[in-house]
């Protein structure tokens, strides 16, 4: 199988020229991630990986959730990328590994009708099949999870362009959109 011409040897039109809407399932995904936006690693010492990362890298500490044991650090801009320290034993999901893909706001939205025609179920937050995206309200930021054949963590995401909400914790994309608070 060839990717740069069709049967009939014409070039591809060019990405940005497809409507996604005639996109054939297997290429959905791939016209909508824009790249790795957050990766994770287990670490044996919190505080010593910090000072690494934080003390001798320079990367600056996003969050930290002592009573989890785990860190997030910004990895350029909060746009670009995340990395997530994970103290011995306090990773969630019983994850393999985890990544997020950075993704456009209209595949995470669309990501739950999308995903299942190619026999992958959209998760939330806590690993368990769900009907719309999480927000991560601290980023705030939209997400979808689903799992890789091996049980690894994958997420697409979308930094929202809003002001963060510590109070609003992990929750639904409707119950964002509907907040009072705004």
């Amino acid at each position: 199988m060839t990717y740069s011409t069709d049967p009939r040897g014409r070039a591809p039109p060019e990405p940005e020229k497809i409507m996604h809407d005639q996109l054939p399932p297997e290429q959905w995904a791939a016209q909508h991630i824009l790249g790795i936006y957050e990766t994770h690693l287990p670490v044996r010492d919190l505080d010593q990986s910090l000072a690494f990362y934080c003390g001798q890298l320079g990367l600056p500490l996003a969050r930290r959730l002592p009573e989890r044991n785990v860190a997030f650090l910004w990895a350029g801009p909060k746009e670009t990328g995340m990395l997530g320290l994970w103290g011995a034993g306090s990773a969630p999901l019983s994850m393999q590994l985890h990544f997020a893909f950075r993704a456009t706001k209209e595949a995470v939205l669309q990501s739950f009708e999308r995903l299942p025609t190619q026999g992958i179920t959209p998760l939330g937050f806590n690993g368990a099949p769900a009907d719309e995206p999480v927000v991560l309200g601290w980023m705030p930021a939209v997400s979808v999870y689903f799992k890789d054949p091996d049980g690894h963590s994958i997420e697409m995401l979308h930094m929202l362009d809003e002001a963060p909400d510590t109070d609003f914790g992990v929750g639904g994309y409707s119950v964002w959109e509907n907040r009072t608070h705004r």
